[in-house]
């Protein structure tokens, strides 16, 4: 039987087993997550005191705004994470064991260089070294990037003693970095929209939990929620409603500024040729024209003004998001109304194109030219490479299709890079979607020599937006997503015992939830302090 069978078993035995009180799985205390890559600690420990503590700045600029503001908002976070009970004591003496004393500063100690408006991209530097010692109390990183991943790693660490009187932090010492340079989460804002509010959440809790790319899924057939400046009439006839449930060009500012200063990137997708049907309600003449089915529908590859459209829209895109990569989609397209299309049949004759899926080469050739002179890298869905597109080396594959390993082997030995989000799609709660299942996929898992291994570049948890709105996305993504950011933080343990990350998972639940996100309970009966 194998560890993930033995671990439902216990699951199952301790939810139907009456005569068992207490917790189904006991939090730990001051661990971390996700799992540092080395981390050596003692049962020795300091105790912090609130009033007192203070975070000391070393850099080599005389000054670091976004430093100083992102130790400012960590402050903010333990004063929620660190609440005491209140107790009348006869003896107040202070605590101290093993020889520690208080911790009252932390050394910050940025040794790079400050760039207070620097955007994270994908090759920014996230690793840290953090001492808590007695003779050296010292958070380190070469960037502000491996700053902010310290200072998160820094808030795991403070736990509150049994009786709620102190808090403490373990004697330690972590060497960190990532896995994969991109772990990201995939929202869906066209099926439901999603207020900014949720939005910002959204964005906290990957902080929390240390990924660095949301991939907004912004538009789709749906609806059109972006305010394009260039072409206003998309979402004031392609959204649900034009004042209420869009996003203008302020709001995307906000976000990208948000999630800026908490080292995530902002990756738009406007998907095409398919999921298109609400970009014809203002420009129906991009779409294929497909009265056997009474509606519109991919855009019309045939139309030399399609590419002038789609070239202005775009370089509005580029306008808005400051990312090196847009994701272009090209999943999905149904070709039957490119078949029911005679204009479509004779375009294919003159240009000798043979298939309809040559067709779709054709359309997605185009506009990955186009956005690679808006200075885009693309990112496309698996068909696309599937239908042997001729894509620039640095086009990332983004596989999400099942036999994903077969998928991701293929696209590395052709030289491409690889993204993975197959087995960590969240909406799946019918077939599995437990965290479980999550935390036993690992990106590594196919047959492929170590060139292609170093190819995937990590991959996104995945929240499409057909169940979920402002009212349970966020209990419906955490704390699931949370073991997608572990595989794609930590190092490989190969087979996992899953009681040690349950622990771990129930605490740093219990920690987002202190930090206002409501994340559902991760594993069965249980409280948290």
């Amino acid at each position: 039987m194998n560890e993930f069978k033995i671990f439902v078993l216990v699951l199952g035995l301790g939810m139907c087993n009456a005569s068992s009180p207490g917790p189904l799985i006991f939090a730990t205390k001051g661990a971390v997550w996700p799992k540092p890559q080395q981390h050596n600690t003692s049962d020795s420990f300091f105790i912090l005191r609130p009033r007192i503590f203070k975070f000391n700045v070393s850099t080599v600029h005389s000054s670091c705004n976004f430093l100083e503001n992102s130790l400012a908002r960590y402050w903010k976070l333990l004063q929620f994470d660190v609440t005491l009970k209140k107790y009348q004591q006869k003896n107040k003496k202070s605590e101290q064991v093993d020889g520690l004393m208080y911790l009252e500063y932390l050394d910050v100690n940025l040794t790079g260089q400050c760039d207070d408006q620097a955007f994270p991209g994908i090759k920014m530097d996230e690793s840290y070294r953090l001492w808590l010692l007695p003779n050296r109390k010292e958070l380190q990183a070469a960037s502000i990037w491996g700053i902010l991943r310290g200072l998160e790693t820094f808030s795991h660490l403070v736990y509150k003693s049994d009786n709620g009187q102190s808090l403490r932090l373990n004697a330690t010492m972590i060497k960190d970095f990532p896995r994969y340079k991109h772990r990201g989460l995939l929202i869906d804002t066209s099926r439901h929209f999603i207020p900014l509010d949720k939005i910002f959440l959204t964005l906290d809790a990957m902080s929390y939990n240390k990924m660095n790319v949301l991939h907004w899924h912004i538009v789709d057939d749906q609806s059109f929620p972006y305010v394009s400046t260039k072409f206003p009439e998309l979402s004031d006839k392609g959204a649900y409603n034009r004042y209420t449930k869009v996003y203008f060009p302020e709001d995307i500012r906000d976000v990208i500024e948000y999630a800026r200063l908490r080292g995530i990137r902002v990756l738009p997708e406007f998907d095409s040729p398919g999921h298109t049907s609400s970009w014809g309600l203002s420009h129906p003449e991009i779409l294929t024209s497909c009265e056997i089915l009474n509606i519109y529908g991919p855009m019309d590859p045939s139309k030399e003004d399609t590419f002038t459209f789609l070239n202005q829209l775009f370089s509005d895109v580029r306008d808005s998001f400051k990312d090196d990569f847009f994701h272009l989609g090209g999943d999905e397209v149904d070709f039957l109304c490119w078949k029911a299309d005679p204009n479509i049949t004779e375009f294919m004759k003159m240009q000798h194109i043979n298939s309809y899926e040559d067709l779709e080469s054709y359309y997605v050739q185009r506009v990955v030219d186009m956005v690679a002179k808006l200075n885009f890298k693309s990112i496309v869905w698996e068909e696309v490479f599937e239908n042997d597109v001729k894509l620039p080396n640095d086009t990332l594959v983004h596989v999400w299709k099942m036999n994903w390993n077969d998928t991701i082997k293929k696209v590395t030995a052709s030289g491409k890079y690889a993204l993975l989000s197959s087995c960590w799609y969240l909406d799946k709660l019918e077939s599995g979607g437990d965290w479980r299942d999550f935390y036993l996929c690992d990106p590594t898992d196919f047959d492929g020599v170590p060139a292609q291994q170093e190819l995937v570049l990590g991959g996104e948890a995945c929240m499409w937006g057909e169940t979920v709105n402002e009212y349970n996305i966020i209990s419906r993504v955490w704390p699931r997503a949370c073991t997608t950011a572990e595989k794609l933080w930590s190092a490989n343990l190969g087979k996992h015992d899953l009681i040690e990350p349950a622990q771990r998972l129930e605490e740093h639940t219990c920690r987002m939830n202190r930090r206002g996100i409501g994340a559902q309970p991760p594993n069965g009966a249980g409280y948290c302090d």
